[in-house]
């Protein structure tokens, strides 16, 4: 093991927001643990994080990557924390994946007025979001239960979003948990809203550390903090989200978890969904099979729902996403 007084510093690149430090500190750590050597944080500013528009009109896909990449590959840092929901899909040339830690909870959490959980909001409610995917499930679980809601679509950072309840101007916002609970947050959760209900973005609560192909050596050492669970549940997730061509700004969800039989894990579901915007119409579908004990197992998985949300019309629903 490398000692800190005779290696440099490995310097992580991350983002600025509180929730991107916060996610990079803990990978920090875990890394000094694996390596014995010191971590300092390279805050690098994104598109994402300075462009105002909503993401669906600057594109969403690799907004809040790029410059993470960039500086990657020109060696400003050693490796990079992302939140895997943000990556595009296709993989660049010279980096490489080299950890994929355990997940944190995927599910989406409302933050509501009042403590109220999401059925119990009061008629024509203001819920804001800037997730096209949110806002298909919601309007759609709203529509099966007989309820009024307004999806919103707002931008910034968790308190931002919040503040937006705080001051009245919403009755609720939607937010992954996982990021609520990174930042310390998750109490504030008055309702945890079910994949049944809405299925989270692909890869949502997992994490992506990332370095250059060639620098064998961390490659290694980062790879001792891959969970290989998590790994095939976002491979499988992901995959669907290539295959129907579609970018992490489309109204498409997706978790694939695993079913078990008492103590014994016996297989993976992937559940996929893809809606309009105003909830009228979902594709709404879910495969199950052998834990994945390759990549190309899990990548099977995704094709196979996709080409079956494809032959159902999901390609139609998604051409029909505005904000």
């Amino acid at each position: 093991m490398t000692t800190g007084v005779t290696a440099k510093a490995l310097r992580l690149g991350t983002r600025r927001s509180k929730l991107a430090m916060a996610q990079s500190g803990h990978v920090a750590e875990a890394v000094r643990q694996v390596t014995g050597r010191e971590v300092e944080l390279v805050e690098i500013t994104t598109y994402g994080d300075t462009s105002r528009e909503h993401l669906a009109q600057i594109g969403g896909t690799g907004v809040f990557v790029t410059a993470l990449r960039d500086a990657l590959l020109s060696g400003e840092v050693d490796f990079a924390v992302h939140s895997l929901k943000d990556l595009p899909t296709a993989q660049p040339e010279g980096l490489t994946v080299a950890a994929i830690p355990v997940r944190e909870d995927p599910r989406d959490a409302l933050v509501a007025r009042d403590g109220l959980a999401f059925t119990e909001l009061p008629d024509g409610a203001r819920v804001g979001t800037g997730s096209p995917r949110r806002m298909a499930q919601l309007n759609a679980y709203a529509r099966a239960h007989g309820l009024r809601i307004e999806t919103v679509p707002i931008r910034g950072n968790i308190d931002t979003r919040i503040g937006y309840v705080e001051k009245g101007e919403l009755d609720a916002v939607v937010l992954a948990a996982a990021g609520l609970n990174r930042i310390g947050r998750g109490a504030e959760v008055t309702d945890l809203l079910a994949p049944d209900v809405v299925l989270p973005a692909p890869g949502q609560g997992a994490l992506a550390v990332e370095c250059t192909a060639t620098d064998g050596a961390l490659t290694a050492a980062l790879a001792e903090l891959d969970d290989p669970f998590t790994r095939a549940a976002v491979t499988a997730e992901r995959t669907l989200l290539a295959a129907l061509e579609a970018g992490c700004s489309a109204p498409v969800g997706a978790l694939a978890d695993l079913l078990a039989d008492g103590q014994i894990v016996k297989e993976m579901r992937l559940r996929g969904v893809v809606g309009t915007t105003d909830g009228s119409t979902l594709v709404q579908l879910s495969t199950t099979g052998p834990v994945p004990s390759s990549e190309d197992q899990a990548l099977a998985l995704g094709r196979e729902l996709a080409a079956e949300m494809l032959a159902k019309g999901a390609a139609g629903l998604m051409g029909e996403r505005a904000l």
